[in-house]
Formats: structure tokens, sequence, C-alpha cells
């Protein structure tokens, strides 16, 4: 079979997906076909972190939850492909970068893509919905209000969308904040014209860490609600009594707790950081923090797709008071524990904010 041949066939009123929109919008699941492959039949797979957070292609998922996985290095003997056909080679070189990948997160995806030079069928694809964009308002007016503030101080000015802003600093309609962004644009060492293009880059920035902060704090209820239930299993007369159980329990608070503490004081940096950057504002102080934040897209990533597979997967089985004590407690031996070491060393494994500062 050559390699641009279509290996197999999945019955379009079969196959049941989330919207692409949507799929953008996770830190677990990469849709194929933005991705300039040869073999056609991968435009409809997606790559996916599974509930033992490996890498696998998903060849199709139904409605019910039927989900066709397959291992990334096996897929193309599953395609009916010749594994060493050169002419894969750009192929495989490529699906084995993405599947190292710790979060398919756009923010993540984007610094990838560039790296390795891959184009995209549609380079408007690597951006969050609008849906998403809309949900992040209220985390981004931490942003954009010391912002304001720099050009529009004392004016009631509301901003519904980063869209917007923009389109305020493109043609301000008072004199001072003319002078103002002058001044911005002089401190930033740039043309006032190119303001605008200064604030999609601190835009995007700041966005992937609304993105992040947003999942952050979706995920916190889902934890608490999980130590609380390893907090009842500890307390049951008949499962503590198993001292593995027991240890799997101490073990999971201890890495969910330190994971947590240390994402929040991350982000509590980030915040502190970019505040500071207000103070005075340079090209300087602005390629700082945006540096800062970029380099840490790949941990923050890797560690919020982790938990977001955990959680989600207790969720299905055990939300809304599913599923006894006991079944909790086998679930989280056998299911839940696996894969907390690899979020815990992606998480060992962030750069250092102090370091990246100087």
């Amino acid at each position: 079979m050559t390699a641009t041949a279509e290996a197999i066939e999945i019955p379009a009123d079969e196959e049941k997906s989330s919207d692409a929109d949507s799929q953008m919008d996770s830190l677990h699941i990469l849709p194929l076909k933005i991705v300039p492959f040869k073999i056609r039949a991968l435009n409809s797979a997606c790559l996916i972190k599974n509930s033992r957070l490996e890498t696998v292609v998903e060849l199709f998922k139904y409605e019910e939850g039927t989900s066709g996985q397959v291992d990334v290095n096996e897929v193309w003997t599953v395609l009916g492909c010749d594994p060493d056909d050169p002419e894969l080679a750009t192929d495989r070189g490529i699906l084995s970068n993405l599947s190292a990948l710790y979060s398919y997160d756009v923010f993540s995806l984007r610094r990838l893509l560039r790296d390795l030079g891959i184009p995209l069928h549609d380079n408007a694809a690597l951006k969050l919905s609008p849906e998403k964009a809309a949900e992040l308002a209220d985390y981004m007016g931490a942003f954009t209000r010391p912002l304001l503030s720099q050009v529009y101080s004392g004016m009631e000015t509301e901003i519904k969308d980063f869209d917007q802003l923009v389109g305020l600093f493109r043609s301000p309609d008072k004199d001072s904040a003319l002078k103002n962004l002058q001044i911005m644009a002089d401190k930033l060492e740039i043309g006032l014209g190119d303001i605008p293009k200064f604030l999609e880059d601190y835009g995007d920035i700041f966005m992937s860490l609304a993105y992040f902060r947003e999942c952050l704090d979706s995920l916190v209820p889902k934890i608490t609600e999980l130590l609380d239930n390893l907090d009842d299993i500890r307390g049951n007369f008949q499962l503590k009594s198993d001292r593995n159980l027991m240890k799997t329990c101490d073990f999971m608070e201890e890495k969910l707790t330190d994971i947590t503490t240390s994402l929040t004081g991350r982000f509590e940096s980030f915040h502190q950081h970019s505040n500071k950057m207000w103070e005075n504002v340079t090209a300087e102080s602005f390629k700082s923090v945006r540096d800062m934040i970029a380099g840490h897209h790949m941990t923050l990533g890797g560690v919020l797709c982790g938990l977001a597979v955990k959680m989600d997967l207790w969720d299905t089985k055990f939300g809304n008071g599913r599923g006894g004590l006991v079944q909790r407690a086998e679930f989280i031996m056998v299911d839940m524990r696996h894969g907390m070491e690899i979020i815990n060393r992606i998480e060992q494994s962030a750069p250092s904010i102090v370091d990246m500062q100087q």
C-alpha cells in the first residue's frame, strides 16, 4: 500500500467525535486532521492521553463510549501500511514527536510545531474556540486592567473580549489616551502603529495563562472531593486493615496536595511578575515575563492534562454519588494511582521561575 492510500474506512454515519473546536479546547485530545499527514486515514483519527496517561491513536469513538485505541508504534500496521516504507518516514517522525508531548493544549502545540517546522492544513486551527475564549474573559480581566490603567486611567471602559481591547487601542478616542500610548510605545521601543501587534502578543501569552488557570480552578473541586473520599476510605473499619490500600490513599493525598500547591504557587508568581512589569513596562521587562510564562507551557499543560484525565475518569465513574466505598477503593488502587508519578515528575521538572528571571 502506498503512503497516500486510504488504509481503512470509518463510516461517516457511525463515527462519533467531538466538534473540532471543542477538541482544540482540550488538554488531552489532538485531532490529527489539522496536521499534514500523507496517510489520509489519520485525518479522521486523534491522538489522546488515555486513562493510564499513555499516548495512543484513537481511530474512532462512538457515542456510547466505545473507543478504538491503538499504540502509536503499531498504528501503521493497523492501517495496512508497511512501517518501513520510506514514504512514511515524515509521517512517522511527526507522529512520534506529537506523541511525546505532555499535553495537547493549543499553546504547547504551537511551540512544538513551530520548533519542528511542521506546517498545518489550517493555521487558524491552533486557537481556542470562541466559546472557550469567552469563558476566559473574567480571567483575562486580571491582565487587561493594568494595561487599561496605563492608557485610560480614570476612564470607565468596559471590555468584554480581547479583540475589543485591541480595537480600542487601534482608535483611541481621547487625546490623553493617545499621549499615553506614545509613552508606552517609547518604553517598549516600538512605533505607535506597532501597539496593536504588541497587544496581540500580550493577549496571546496571557490568554494561555488564563486558560491554564481556568483548568486548575475547574479541577480543584474534583480533587477536593477525591481527597474527602480518601478520608472516608481510611476511616472505614473494613478497609483500613488493608495496608496496601492505606499506603495508596496516603500516596494519593500527598501527591495531589503537593501538585496542586505547587501549581497554585506558580500562578501566584506569574501574577506578581506581570503586575510588577506594568510598574515600569519596557521591551526587556515584557520579554522577560513573556518568556517566563512561555517556558512553563509544556509542564503546566502536562500536569493539568494528567489531572484532568484522572479527575474526569473519577467523575465519570463515581460522580453524583455513584458507586460504593469498596468500589471506589478498588478504583483508586487500580486506575487512579497509575500515572500519578508521571504527573508529579512533570511538575517537578518545571523551570525555576527565579532562574528564568535572572
